[in-house]
């Protein structure tokens, strides 16, 4: 089986006190137990800049069992189409649950104002393309995007 793996899986055990380390441990320990880990270049980007070279980031990432595979035309394609999908959907002044994905009104208690929900990057859309055109599953914390977006993967968080 070929799990991909998204970036807050692995700053989870990256960060210090993160507290969801030990359960994004627990689950990329019994992935790679059941086959191999992989990320996408979104995913690479995201954790360069944690480490203080890139001699430093290759010797985790070999450390881990975890490996790079590049996005293909397909998954590239498969991502603008979802995330175009969803920014032409989007509803202004709707917030969305990042658990289940649904959408939401909400304002302020003080001044009425609507508030305003968090705007999913192309960054998003290219990881969960990635993982639906290289692996059987994704492992994320972001389940809310990924179950409205991309039904058709399976994710495990």
């Amino acid at each position: 089986m070929t799990t991909a793996v998204d970036t807050n899986i692995i700053l989870d055990i990256l960060i210090p006190d993160e507290p969801f380390a030990a359960s994004s441990k627990a689950l990329l320990e019994r992935h790679l137990a059941a086959g191999q880990l992989i990320f996408c270049e979104v995913v690479l980007a995201g954790l360069a800049g944690l480490f203080p070279s890139e001699e430093e980031l290759d010797a985790f990432l070999t450390g881990t069992g975890m490996r790079m595979v590049r996005s293909d035309d397909r998954s590239l394609y498969v991502a603008g189409r979802r995330w175009a999908a969803y920014a032409s959907g989007r509803k202004k002044g709707r917030l969305s649950c990042r658990e289940c994905g649904k959408t939401f009104k909400a304002v302020c208690p003080r001044c009425g104002a609507a508030l305003k929900g968090r705007f999913h990057v192309l960054a998003d859309f290219l990881v969960g393309a990635h993982a639906l055109t290289h692996a059987d599953c994704l492992l994320t914390r972001d389940l809310g995007i990924y179950k409205s977006y991309f039904k058709d993967l399976k994710v495990a968080g």
